[in-house]
Order: structure tokens, then C-alpha cells, then sequence
């Protein structure tokens, strides 16, 4: 099968990169697939391709409203047809959800992005079961995990769509799984005779040092300003600690900004 000249159609690119010509393979074979490869690997053509290609509606599962947002956006710009990709999720009212249905029934819809929580609402599984599923994509796989580092409920559940279509493939797609967390994905999704996929964690464009010290904030100040010049992230393991580095490092005349999904809630 040629996948290159769709690639050149949809996307512009001439070739792939990395793993990305092996996972859509997989994929387009309809095997179930894991894929472990890091932040900016592009992992999102992996599913988004395929999707393009294939007969049908691939659902695309993201814990991430803005991203499902920002693909949705990208994915018609290429498209003649805005129904080519949809969100499903709590923020659309009757009137929009109506629109969603009926271009997946009319065939126009090539994308579903769905956050877990609204993909297990039973109104949405019964009108899917009614449909065409190319193939079910989980992003950030390893919030179906309890070992992963943003473990959400609903994503254990997700294995429940195999009801949709028994012979439908599932694709799972994260940056970061150790063994343990790759083993509990490939679990509760019930992923047979899966098909692995791994890159390094390790990027070409990041170094990596690591730091001991007893006052964290203090290090992190020291660090900022020996790097005024450039623009790094700094994680933090709460949302409090997020708002108490970012106005830390703002009096000290940095620039810095928050981001966190619902900042507005401290945990």
C-alpha cells in the first residue's frame, strides 16, 4: 500500500520520520499497536494519517480539551470538508453534537477526538455501535494506568469499546512508559498479539543534567538567571507549587508564565 503520496497530499512531507512509517503500517494492517516515543516524535500523524486514509471514523481518545482542539483545527485545515474532524465532550450543546452525529453517519467524519469521560456516556456508545470505526487511538496511554503519573478512572473503562466492533484495532500512544506501566496498558486495554513500537527517550536537541540540593527554589532561581537569555519549562509536582515558583520568579524580574490544565483549582 502507498502511504507515501497520502502523506504528501494531506501533510506536505516528502518522508517520514523515526518510527512513524512502521506504526501507521501497523495500524492501516488494523493490528493492535503500542507506541512509546517521546514528545515531538509525531506521533499524532501516526493515527491521523490512517485515519485520513481509511474507510470509517477513527476515534481518537485524549484526556486534553485544548489539544483535541488544536488537531481538530489542523486536521481541517487540510480538508476540504470542516466535518473531516470533530470533538466530542461536555463543552458542545445539543445543537453541536447533533452536527457531529450526522456527519459521522454521512461519512464525512475521518477524526472523533473524545475526552474518556464522554466516550463512556451510554447515548455516545450506542450511536457509535451504529457506525463505521476505522480504529480506536488512545493519546497519553498512560493515564490508563495506576503505576502512570496521571492516572484518570475513566480510561479504564476504555477497553469497553471493543463492544463496537470486536476486530476493531486499538493504537496506544504515550512518551513516557516504564515496564511496569507498559504491562498494565497493554492489560486493561486488552491488547492481543500487540504490536510494540519503541524509540529512545533520549532527543538529540535536549540535554539532561541533573541537580542535588537542598533548597529547591533557590537552585531553580540560580538556574533561571544563569540561563536569562533562553527559555526553558520547570515542572513542579503541585499546582500550589506552580503559583508560588511562578511569582517567586516574576519578583525577581523574570518572565515567566503558568500552565496547567484548571489552574484555577489548587491541589
Amino acid at each position: 500500500m502507498d502511504i507515501h503520496s497520502p502523506l504528501k497530499k494531506f501533510f506536505g512531507f516528502s518522508q517520514f520520520k523515526g518510527l512513524q512509517e512502521d506504526v501507521i503500517k501497523s495500524i492501516l494492517d488494523k493490528k493492535n499497536t503500542f507506541v512509546i516515543m517521546p514528545t515531538g516524535g509525531g506521533k499524532s500523524l501516526c493515527y491521523q494519517l490512517p485515519a485520513l486514509m481509511n474507510e470509517g471514523t477513527a476515534i481518537v481518545i485524549s484526556p486534553l480539551i485544548a489539544l483535541m482542539k488544536n488537531q481538530v483545527d489542523a486536521i481541517r485545515g487540510i480538508s476540504e470538508h470542516e466535518g473531516v474532524a470533530h470533538v466530542l465532550n461536555s463543552s458542545l450543546n445539543k445543537s453541536e453534537v447533533t452536527k457531529v452525529k450526522s456527519d459521522i453517519e454521512n461519512g464525512i467524519t475521518k477524526l472523533l477526538y473524545v475526552a474518556p469521560e464522554s466516550l463512556i456516556k451510554e447515548e455516545y456508545v450506542a450511536f457509535l455501535k451504529q457506525q463505521t470505526i476505522s480504529f480506536v487511538a488512545i493519546d497519553e496511554a498512560h493515564c490508563i494506568s495506576e503505576w502512570g503519573h496521571d492516572f484518570r478512572p475513566s480510561y479504564s473503562r476504555i477497553s469497553e469499546l471493543r463492544e463496537l466492533n470486536p476486530n476493531v484495532c486499538f493504537a496506544a500512544f504515550t512518551a513516557t512508559a516504564n515496564n511496569r506501566v507498559k504491562d498494565d496498558i497493554i492489560e486493561k486495554l486488552g491488547l492481543r498479539n500487540v504490536k510494540l513500537h519503541q524509540t529512545s527517550f533520549l532527543r538529540e536537541n535536549v540535554a539532561y543534567r541533573v541537580f542535588q540540593s537542598e533548597n529547591k527554589k533557590a537552585r531553580t532561581l540560580e538556574l533561571c538567571k544563569s540561563l536569562k537569555n533562553s527559555s526553558g519549562i520547570v515542572y513542579c509536582q503541585t499546582r500550589r507549587s506552580v503559583r508560588e515558583l511562578n511569582l517567586m520568579l516574576q519578583s525577581e524580574g523574570l518572565s515567566s508564565e503558568m500552565y496547567h490544565g484548571g489552574m484555577k483549582n489548587e491541589e
